[in-house]
């Protein structure tokens, strides 16, 4: 929507109000300033502190699932991990969390492969969210899993921030004809197809999940969307197309494997370190941005031979996912995350 509603603006500033284009950018602006405001506040009034509802009652529902499942017994969480514990219990005052569980009787989940009691309470108490201090964030931070996750996603969102940047000037560059406005809307179809492939990923990565139950093919999943778009990145920089319907598709196409490696990039973060799931999700999310910092560079010093850096990139894509591609999904014996 960016692409399509920025240009409007400053055309209108511009042809409506007289300004000149240099201050006509700078008051367009105020737009997205005030929709980032906005969205800012809503989320922070609005909005769950976590998908369960409160961050202290988040060991909650790790004792309804355990519970509906007819497990009986205690789950012990580290003190850590809350911010209050329940005053009711001595275990809280001595920095443990005692989870009691209604449950009376003594079972096991009737699956395929029967987990005891003993196991499924371990899985639960190494899936509860812990609180994040230095010393337990930093071996998660620097483990090759979630190195694997922030590499990844450095390609697939760094990327997309940075072709967002200057897909507009690529296309009047390429095709002065359709002025700043037209390219400016043919630009904003990169991030419209956002809308349906990120989420795609996301579900094809879980799909593919469900029926293999293996998260190597989850995993798989992520670097092949990262070849195939350093494929069309590569395309795209080598061709250079001046053909507009050319360009409209190998844009499209890359756009398609691109956005959905984001998706499927967190389809696996629950997975990877599930009690510091926060810090994971940071740590992948920050990358992404620092990808987008590092890819705008790229752009910066090449001008505007924007061809070229497309195909580096697309190089760095398919070197840096099949670099880490030999990589555990998850830490070996980590308890939960399956």
């Amino acid at each position: 929507m960016r692409s399509f509603v920025m240009p409007a603006i400053f055309d209108s500033l511009v042809h409506r109000q007289h300004l000149t284009p240099h201050k006509a950018w700078r008051v367009t602006f105020i737009v997205p300033f005030i929709l980032i405001t906005s969205t800012a506040i809503a989320m922070l009034i609005l909005c769950d502190d976590t998908p369960t509802g409160r961050w202290s009652d988040r060991h909650a529902a790790v004792q309804q699932n355990l519970a509906a499942h007819n497990v009986g017994g205690v789950v012990e969480v580290p003190g850590a991990i809350t911010d209050k514990g329940p005053a009711t219990t001595e275990a809280s005052e001595e920095g443990d969390v005692k989870l009691k569980l209604d449950s009376k009787t003594h079972g096991s989940f009737d699956r395929e492969i029967e987990l005891g009691e003993d196991e499924m309470i371990t899985i639960a108490r190494g899936e509860v969210i812990q609180s994040p201090t230095w010393g337990e964030a930093l071996p998660v931070i620097f483990s090759l899993p979630s190195l694997t996750l922030a590499l990844t996603y450095f390609c697939s969102f760094g990327g997309e921030l940075a072709i967002n940047s200057i897909l507009g000037a690529y296309y009047l560059k390429n095709f002065p004809h359709l002025g700043q406005t037209g390219s400016g809307r043919w630009a904003a179809m990169f991030g419209l197809i956002n809308v349906i492939t990120r989420p795609l990923g996301g579900f094809v990565g879980d799909l593919i999940y469900k029926y293999t139950h293996s998260l190597w093919a989850k995993k798989f999943w992520i670097h092949f969307l990262g070849v195939v778009t350093g494929a069309f990145l590569i395309a795209i920089g080598v061709s250079d197309p001046h053909h507009l319907p050319t360009m409209i598709g190998l844009i499209a196409g890359m756009a398609v494997f691109h956005e959905a490696g984001n998706g499927a990039n967190f389809a696996l973060v629950p997975h990877v370190h599930p009690f510091a799931n926060g810090i994971v999700s940071g740590l992948t999310g920050a990358t992404g941005n620092l990808g987008g910092i590092i890819f705008a560079i790229i752009f910066r010093y090449n001008g505007k031979h924007y061809g070229r850096v497309f195909w580096i990139i697309g190089i760095m894509h398919i070197a840096i996912n099949l670099s880490v591609s030999w990589i555990r999904p998850i830490p070996k014996g980590q308890v939960g995350g399956r």
